[in-house]
């Protein structure tokens, strides 16, 4: 590979610079920005001395060791510093490199790390000959997520982060991007405003949402679970109906319950599922819905819900059930939702149709329920039933 020397670079209307000590202010004020301290390692505080020397020691000795090519982006008609983007790390021997990039806050909204990233990621390629710029992120980090994706880089796995932030977690996402799958200037590339993944994106990129839903006289909320909605879980998935048509543990303690809070937060910050407690005018549990997505068609999500004892009966589920949909369908651009229950569930049955399910068939074998393959009904709503 080519000699790692310090550059600039415009395009796009962007000017890529090696970092200045005249830049410390911005860059002090910048990370003050409560999504750079949540998803990067910088400091907390963040304070002018960090500043200082990330732009006087730190980016001049990364430059002169050859071991990373770190750039201020700055508008290249006013000279404003708008974000940071430049590989944090290159590797010689593989000829490869990580990527890493943020904005500071009164930039965002203009695509300026898209643009920066597809910069650095073509001189990269024909300046130093790289063969393979990386990409890593925290799981629900999608604001970054999108970024990789418009720059061309392919998602393609989890892996475990060396350097987590501080109180993030440690799962990470990866993704590789090759010479020759960078977007030409200007192109709105994979992944643009419109299309799923952005919508996608702003969705899980934030907390989850409260939906609201009636059944009869009664008011229910759809909200994320917590802590104190733990003992219900778990006197809940300890009862007899329960546990004879879901495959929840048996016997069910409380560490499930706390480790299905935790798969909860988790799938949301991947942007897997919607894991949402029922609750009823009091905001007391009365059960719990999921809307899992497809990992193999965008389109499609399955869901699953149980009722605590003392709320069946009463048309809770169905409704909550009704509102899931409504929001998979309008928020998530779903087409296809679909419910399955071993046969002879009939109680899950009547929740489904309720809700405007059509039951379709029944797989046989569809599922192992106990260690046992059991045949299942399936049934299916679609966008278009709600119209």
């Amino acid at each position: 590979m080519a000699r790692v020397e310090p550059v600039e670079i415009t395009e796009d209307g962007l000017l890529l610079r090696p970092w200045r000590a005249t830049d410390a202010d911005a860059v002090h004020r910048a990370c003050q920005d409560p999504d750079i301290q949540r998803w990067t390692t910088v400091p907390r505080p963040y304070r002018a001395e960090h500043a200082l020397g990330f732009v006087t020691e730190v980016t001049p000795a990364d430059w002169a060791a050859g071991t990373g090519a770190p750039f201020a982006v700055c508008e290249a008609a006013t000279g404003e510093l708008l974000g940071s983007c430049g590989l944090v790390s290159i590797d010689a021997g593989l000829r490869s490199g990580e990527i890493g990039y943020w904005t500071a806050p009164w930039a965002r909204g203009a695509g300026v790390s898209v643009r920066a990233a597809r910069a650095v990621a073509r001189w990269a390629f024909d300046s130093l000959a790289l063969r393979r710029l990386i990409w890593q992120a925290e799981v629900g980090n999608h604001a970054s997520r999108l970024v990789a994706l418009r720059t061309g880089f392919r998602v393609e796995g989890r892996l475990r982060l060396a350097d987590p932030a501080p109180g993030g977690s440690a799962q990470g996402w990866i993704g590789s991007l090759l010479p020759g799958e960078v977007p030409a200037p200007g192109e709105t590339g994979p992944a643009g405003p419109g299309t799923l993944e952005a919508r996608r994106a702003a969705v899980f990129g934030a907390p989850p949402p409260v939906l609201f839903a009636t059944a009869g006289a009664t008011e229910l909320r759809l909200r994320p679970m917590e802590e104190r909605d733990l003992d219900a879980i778990v006197d809940t998935c300890r009862d007899r109906e329960t546990l004879r048509w879901t495959s929840v543990p048996d016997p069910y303690e409380r560490a499930d319950a706390e480790s299905y809070l935790e798969f909860g937060r988790g799938t949301w910050a991947g942007g897997t599922s919607a894991c949402f407690v029922v609750a009823d005018a009091e905001d007391r549990y009365v059960g719990t819905i999921d809307l899992r997505l497809s990992a193999a068609d965008p389109l499609l999500a399955d869901v699953g819900f149980m009722a605590a004892p003392a709320a069946r009966g009463r048309g809770y589920l169905s409704a909550a059930l009704t509102a899931l949909s409504a929001w998979g369908f309008t928020t998530l651009g779903l087409a296809r939702i679909e419910w399955r229950a071993n046969v002879g569930n009939t109680a899950s049955r009547r929740v489904a149709e309720k809700a405007g399910f059509t039951v379709e068939g029944i797989a046989r074998s569809g599922l192992t329920h106990r260690g046992e393959r059991v045949d299942v009904w399936v049934g299916a709503l679609l966008a278009g039933d709600l119209t």
